[in-house]
């Protein structure tokens, strides 16, 4: 059926890490394949979905009080495991996703990787923005730490990311993970991958 699923994510929100361990079984079941797409999520909120920080700052949010129940009871179904928040919570991004940028053209490496830095940050807790941490988390996968970590800093990677994180906002994406079935039908979130489903059995 080829590549009909995009994936655009970013390694420090919970959400895409349970859509990143599920998304695999919808596959399996439709016969489609996908492409993994690192983003920014930051890049995505400051420029469409700002009431994130604000809700943030609400530290009487019923609602995100809420998501942090749903959030372990989501990972319970998946078999995934989830101890966050973590004292790096919220994380800073930008080394894990330039780390994910320079791998994107070997998918499954960077689908390996990914899976491990996903582990790293939610199950053991290490800091996802230490370029060490990274280098180890590549390593321990087969990968070439030192070597993904110099492409990391390279200008054409940082163009990359960046150029992914505007993309997804230019295609009316509001976070992470933002997934597209046949380029235009857009589908945000863990829960909504039913809907995935769904549409690449129509």
């Amino acid at each position: 059926m080829g590549t009909r699923v995009e994936f655009f994510f970013d390694l420090s929100s919970p959400w895409t890490c349970l859509a990143f361990h599920n998304l695999p079984a919808v596959l399996a079941r439709t016969g489609a394949s996908a492409r993994y797409r690192p983003i920014l999520v930051g890049g995505v909120f400051n420029a469409v979905n700002p009431a994130v920080y604000a809700a943030r700052e609400q530290a009487d949010n019923r609602r995100m009080q809420h998501g942090w129940k749903v959030l372990k009871d989501w990972a319970r179904l998946a078999d995934v495991p989830m101890n966050f928040p973590s004292r790096w919570h919220p994380a800073k991004s930008v080394a894990a996703m330039r780390f994910a940028a320079a791998l994107e053209d070997d998918q499954p490496a960077l689908v390996r990787f990914a899976r491990a830095a996903f582990a790293s940050y939610f199950d053991r807790q290490e800091n996802l923005d230490d370029p060490d941490v990274l280098e180890t988390v590549a390593a321990a996968e087969g990968l070439d730490g030192p070597a993904i970590r110099a492409a990391a800093g390279s200008d054409a990677v940082k163009a990359r990311l960046r150029a992914n994180t505007e993309e997804v906002v230019a295609r009316g994406g509001y976070g992470s993970p933002t997934i597209f079935v046949d380029g235009e039908d857009m589908y945000f979130g863990n829960d909504q991958l039913p809907l995935v489903e769904a549409a690449l059995k129509r």
